[in-house]
């Protein structure tokens, strides 16, 4: 791959951070260029999977996800009860041809998103935040860009 050919598209990575409003319908815009790196099936996965955000998967990251743990018994208790609970909060949404989602009512609450959202890259997800509990969350983390590339192994 030549370096132009490498976009973050071509490489299924979302990074960066947008500012988006709901409309009066409640769907949230998904910006272009991560539409671009979700792939086949064009839908993302979202849960409540940490804290006061809400997690977006591309459905085929989730898919290898949950193909990576699907080496346990159906009746084990402890994987029964984590596939029932998330399974049961979260919703597979595609996109309809203006790049929008409309987020169950639940989600919205749970991450407590009412006009605006701050969609933040993180690489193999796209985390969903109210913007007070950005900033909030933000100004909390602790260290510098070089540490956390330290514990992300660079």
């Amino acid at each position: 791959m030549r370096p132009a050919d490498i976009t973050p598209a071509r490489v299924g990575l979302f990074i960066g951070v947008f500012n988006h409003a709901l409309d009066s319908k409640k769907r949230l815009t998904i910006p272009l260029e991560w539409r671009g790196q979700v792939g086949e099936p064009e839908s993302l996965f979202v849960a409540p999977i940490h804290g006061q955000c809400l997690y977006a998967l591309a459905a085929r990251e989730m898919i290898r996800r949950l193909g990576a743990n699907r080496g346990h018994s159906v009746t084990d208790p402890d994987f029964a009860a984590a596939d029932r609970i998330l399974g049961s909060q979260a919703e597979l949404i595609a996109w309809d041809s203006q790049g929008r989602i409309r987020l169950r009512d639940d989600l919205l609450a749970h991450a407590q998103l009412a006009d605006q959202v701050v969609l933040v890259g993180a690489f193999d997800r796209i985390e969903l935040w109210n913007p007070r509990a950005w900033e909030k969350h933000r100004a909390s983390e602790e260290g510098e860009p070089g540490d956390a590339a330290r514990r992300l192994g660079f």
